[in-house]
């Protein structure tokens, strides 16, 4: 029986309300048919990292990335067996340009980080951020829609790239602790601590240093895309986008901090964010 599409929308709502924090600053600035769609996106982007990031066996990990593989090829879909993330998320297909491909980018960085990939440049690490991220920012720009689609599209990966290496940076302390190492091979062996047991801060916090100027740098180029959406749609990517470069800033600012514990930002600031972003000012 056919979930009811209303309800399945409320409920990816509430996901993504629950689940991803920071972009749903961001989201709640759309109107109410593209706020749903993107919630929507957010809400099968959550299930999928949570299959990675799961402690199960890695081949039943593996099994159930490619269930989801298989249920994103068949969107719009014809039916959704009950489960309201698709259910909600085959209606947004059919009104929204939503990419198909950018699902199976998604899916692929997630086998990534279930068979434990590491990266040993920072040019390998872009090509997971794109998978995991870039694919974002695509599927969201089908939601926000663009005139300039062409030109939309790779700034919209850019800028998942951006968001993506601030993530690394905010949840080392986290990964470290689970014997996860997404830092360039390359820059651990130029600052002497290539193995993670041997890890120091010390030695830690020039790598965090570099990966903090590169994530810069690729903000520098996906905030590229702002102009090319509407009002509404770019005050939702500029509070995304806005939230994450003030967490990059107290990396910069504090690496010792984020190689203790994940640095955040507290709900004011986040609302001012938000707030400035809907008024138009820069992220």
């Amino acid at each position: 029986m056919s979930t009811d599409t209303a309800t399945a929308y409320r409920e990816c709502e509430r996901i993504t309300r629950r689940q991803a924090r920071n972009f749903y600053y961001g989201i709640r600035l759309l109107p109410p048919p593209k706020r749903a769609a993107l919630s929507s996106v957010y809400a099968l982007a959550r299930r999928i990292d949570d299959v990675a990031d799961g402690s199960g066996d890695p081949d039943a990990r593996l099994r159930a990335l490619d269930a989801l593989e298989r249920r994103v090829g068949d969107l719009p879909g014809a039916g959704d067996g009950g489960d309201p993330v698709f259910a909600a998320l085959s209606d947004a297909h059919r009104r929204f340009a939503i990419p198909g491909d950018a699902w199976l980018d998604l899916i692929e960085g997630a086998r990534m980080d279930v068979r434990g990939t590491t990266y040993e440049t920072f040019d390998d690490l872009v090509v997971y951020c794109r998978r995991v991220a870039g694919s974002i920012g695509r599927l969201s720009l089908g939601v926000f829609g663009s005139e300039h689609i062409d030109e939309a599209t790779p700034l919209a990966d850019d800028l998942g790239v951006a968001l993506q290496v601030t993530n690394i940076l905010r949840d080392v302390h986290e990964d470290r602790a689970a014997g996860r190492v997404y830092l360039p091979r390359a820059d651990l062996q130029a600052y002497g601590c290539p193995d993670p047991a041997a890890w120091t801060d010390a030695a830690l916090t020039p790598v965090l240093a570099l990966q903090a100027q590169r994530a810069r740098r690729w903000f520098e180029r996906g905030l590229g895309l702002l102009p090319l959406l509407d009002r509404r749609s770019a005050a939702c990517v500029a509070a995304m986008a806005g939230i994450y470069r003030r967490v990059l800033a107290r990396i910069e600012a504090r690496p010792q901090e984020s190689l203790s514990r994940r640095v955040s930002l507290p709900v004011w600031e986040k609302g001012l964010v938000a707030a400035r972003s809907l008024m138009g000012a820069a992220p």
